[in-house]
């Protein structure tokens, strides 16, 4: 008991390991069986791996013993968002209006922080996440939505396909007791058949 505890909580502290930093979220309310993984790196998470808790059918009574399908979908690449709906840093940030920058600060964290002036003196400011390269440098001029970054163009999006079986242990019991009665009732049968073959040879050398 002790032992089998002590290795669940070894399995446990070795995934969140391999899965850190890895967001893992519902596709939707309505279909909890698929699930959205993102982003993720490609060079140290060639493999992802997450325990799924499978119903109980004994508690919940829209749970039958069947097999259900599970449906995991990775995206890494163009168009790729967070879970919270923020832009990651694999695609091109476009300017939030038309204007000239008037200037371009970088933080702590490498995010750059680019200021646009538009005609009417409205000021906007665009952040561009930390790893990506500007095109842009302050006195430019840019229209709405024109990139401000070097498109990473990178990754793509993965998905796969499983199934999780509820199984009964009666029921596989079940099972193995009525293959062994075939077998039995197959055994007597053979076994009954060689004996009336017997009786037939021996009325006929009577």
């Amino acid at each position: 008991m002790g032992s089998s505890w002590l290795q669940k909580i070894k399995f446990q502290q070795k995934l969140k390991q391999k899965n850190k930093g890895v967001f893992i979220s519902p596709y939707s309310s309505e279909f909890d069986n698929i699930l959205v993984v993102g982003p993720i790196a490609g060079k140290t998470h060639q493999q992802l791996i997450f325990p799924v808790v499978a119903p109980d059918p004994e508690k919940d009574s829209n749970v039958k013993y069947l097999a259900y399908p599970l449906y995991v979908g990775g995206n890494r690449g163009r168009g790729q968002v967070y879970p919270t709906g923020e832009k990651s840093n694999v695609n091109v940030f476009g300017a939030t209006q038309t204007g000239q920058i008037t200037e371009i600060t970088t933080s702590d964290k490498g995010e750059s922080n680019i200021a646009i002036v538009n005609s009417n003196g409205t000021k906007t400011s665009q952040v561009v996440p930390a790893g990506l390269q500007l095109i842009v440098k302050q006195g430019d001029t840019v229209k709405a939505e024109q990139g401000l970054n070097i498109d990473p163009n990178v990754g793509g999006f993965g998905q796969e396909e499983s199934e999780i079986v509820l199984q009964n242990p009666i029921r596989i019991v079940g099972y193995l007791a009525f293959c062994f009665c075939v077998l039995l009732t197959q055994i007597f049968l053979v076994l009954k058949k060689k004996q009336f073959e017997k009786v037939q040879a021996a009325e006929l050398n009577f």
